[in-house]
């Protein structure tokens, strides 16, 4: 039975998201500014085609800013072969695995969890979109993730959603604009278009996908061409929601977020009117122009076509050079423009040199990768690991669920925690702490004999997120290798006997020989 295609003139998502561009008209022009000053292709101009012309800037610092922090923050939030997160159990479950001594084990269990989500991250190239996403935060201050159930990630620009915040900043509805082919829709909602009066014979139709907040449930609809798509209809959970809003800034009362580039939009203005006008005083000055005294004697034309090394009659008064006499100018505005420049290098830490170029990067380059990102963005990396790091895990634990490639972990026993700031990424916090507790109990009278050294080694390597399953050996191995340990020593022990009774005997042989011949 097919579904009933209820048919409208102008679609109900359409014009509520109508409503809520008016309040996104001034920050999406602030924004197109932004991106026109460092890298035009994030946020291209309205009405821009990929064969049109973008326009371009007349310095490259704010594409080199922008690139440079943007990795930098990629890598202290998605480091590579590192989990920037722990699977925390509760503290009452934590007090019964340790009675039953089960605490080690399931360490163990969950350590191997983060492998296996780190290794989706990976193979679903969600480092590529965030990177992309990363520089719409730096130049807009927003965007858009958006996870499906399949894998993958799809990144939204500002001019590409609208969305509505309660007075906590807390997401109530987002819509979401597209372009896409009929072909993909619903076959009945492509019969539906096509005998619609506001169809035309364009290649592709406008979808709007609303996301809305109803009690504890993220309630979804679409609607294509005015049509809606009850197929499209559904809900998920309020932690569990594919599409994840991110900002630069949170400002009270605000919708949206502020960028980084906005910050410092006045330097930006500056630096590319200064460099514009001193690209053409520069155009100006390589001008070769010569001037020749009309009462002179000396004759153009021979000079003109004079051979070097020729002699030409006249006098070098009678010729001389057009100069631009504006050099101080210019030397006042180049001044002020490195100024600018040091200071936008600054603030984008394009001066630093605290990471090697080398092809791995350690844990400790990370951490203070980290520790530079707070002190010069005041906490906006602490900001990031809550409004992108945590709704990204919880949303790729989902996904692998549902493919069957993560067990069902109940909320209330086990969740993500990101570790972030100064105690470093991943579990090396645990491994230090772990080194202190065994200096302080060496101290201590018969506390290091009353260790137990598996269990700890064990402890040691959750905490380096190494896999410790096969690298230590059972009680029984442990058992046996003592065992055969303990022969060869008996054996090493009596073979200078056994050594010295074989010489005997063939000493006693070969002084017997002789008679017996």
């Amino acid at each position: 039975m097919e579904e009933q295609v209820i048919k409208t003139d102008t679609g109900v998502i359409k014009a509520r998201y109508m409503k809520l561009s008016q309040t996104r008209s001034a920050i999406l022009e602030r924004a197109r500014e932004c991106a026109a000053l460092t890298i035009p292709s994030l946020l291209p101009p309205e009405g821009n085609t990929e064969t049109m012309t973008l326009p371009t800037p007349y310095q490259s610092l704010g594409a080199r800013g922008v690139n440079n922090l943007a990795s930098k923050l990629l890598l202290a939030l998605l480091p590579p072969n590192q989990a920037f997160f722990r699977l925390v159990i509760s503290d009452k479950v934590l007090a019964d695995l340790q009675v039953l001594n089960q605490k080690t084990e399931i360490e163990k269990k969950l350590n191997q969890m983060e492998r296996e989500i780190m290794t989706w991250i990976e193979t679903n190239a969600l480092r590529v979109s965030s990177f992309e996403a990363l520089k719409l935060l730096i130049v807009t201050g927003n965007a858009l993730e958006y996870l499906p159930d399949e894998g993958g990630m799809k990144v939204y620009k500002l001019d590409q959603y609208v969305i509505k915040r309660d007075p906590m900043g807390n997401v109530l509805e987002i819509i979401i604009q597209e372009k896409i082919h009929p072909e993909v829709l619903p076959q009945e909602i492509q019969q539906a278009i096509k005998t619609s009066e506001t169809y035309t014979n364009e290649k592709s139709v406008e979808l709007y996908t609303w996301v809305r907040r109803e009690n504890n449930l993220w309630k979804v609809s679409q609607e294509a061409a005015g049509i809606p798509i009850p197929s499209s209809e559904g809900s998920y959970p309020i932690d569990d929601c594919p599409w994840i809003p991110l900002r630069w800034t949170a400002v009270n009362g605000e919708d949206y977020g502020r960028g980084f580039v906005e910050e410092y939009l006045g330097d930006f203005r500056f630096l590319d009117g200064v460099m514009a006008a001193l690209y053409k005083f520069a155009a100006a000055a390589s001008k070769i122009v010569f001037l020749v005294d009309p009462n002179g004697t000396t004759d153009v034309r021979d000079l003109a076509n004079a051979k070097s090394g020729d002699f030409k009659k006249g006098r070098a008064d009678d010729i001389s050079v057009l100069q631009v006499e504006k050099y101080y100018d210019y030397q006042v505005a180049n001044d002020i423009r490195r100024d600018v420049e040091q200071r936008l290098s600054q603030a984008f830490l394009l001066m630093s040199s605290f990471q090697r170029d080398a092809e791995r990067v350690t844990a400790e380059e990370i951490r203070q990768m980290a520790k530079e990102l707070e002190d010069s963005l005041g906490g906006v990396y602490s900001v990031l690991s809550q409004e992108k790091q945590l709704p990204l895990i919880r949303r790729v634990m989902s996904q692998m669920r549902k493919q069957g490639r993560l067990p069902l972990l109940p909320k209330e026993v086990v969740e993500p925690m990101i570790v972030t700031g100064l105690e470093a990424l991943g579990r090396g916090h645990d491994l230090n702490k772990l080194q202190i507790f065994k200096e302080f109990i060496r101290d201590i009278p018969s506390a290091s004999e009353r260790l137990k050294a598996v269990t700890f080694m064990e402890r040691a390597g959750t905490a380096l997120g190494i896999d410790t399953n096969g690298l230590f050996m059972t009680d029984e191995e442990w058992a046996d290798a003592m065992n055969q340990a303990q022969m060869a020593q008996l054996a090493q022990g009596a073979l200078p006997g056994v050594a010295q009774e074989v010489t005997k005997g063939i000493m006693d042989s070969a002084q017997a020989t002789p008679e017996a011949g």
